[in-house]
């Protein structure tokens, strides 16, 4: 599979890993403030649907917006059922 970028608000999502997006084994973003590119964030997607992220310190807007919209690009895109891991 082709890796995804996602706009969320006042983050993108720039897909990172493309070698697993190839092979299907995961599918990576980091997290982007719109307007410095600064990384705040890193959300990560598994094959079976789990996904899991983590934030910088004060970053924990950046991965809830992040966390939202993989989970609906996936349910929509993918037709997977996506459960968040922590």
């Amino acid at each position: 599979m082709d890796p995804v970028e996602i706009n969320a608000g006042n983050w993108y999502l720039l897909a990172e890993r493309p070698d697993e997006w190839a092979a299907g084994t995961g599918y990576h973003w980091s997290v982007r403030e719109a307007t410095t590119a600064d990384v705040e964030a890193t959300v990560e997607l598994r094959p079976d649907g789990t996904l899991t992220g983590s934030a910088e310190p004060g970053c924990e807007d950046a991965l809830a917006a992040a966390l939202a919209a993989v989970r609906r690009f996936a349910e929509s895109a993918w037709n997977m059922a996506v459960t968040e891991s922590t």
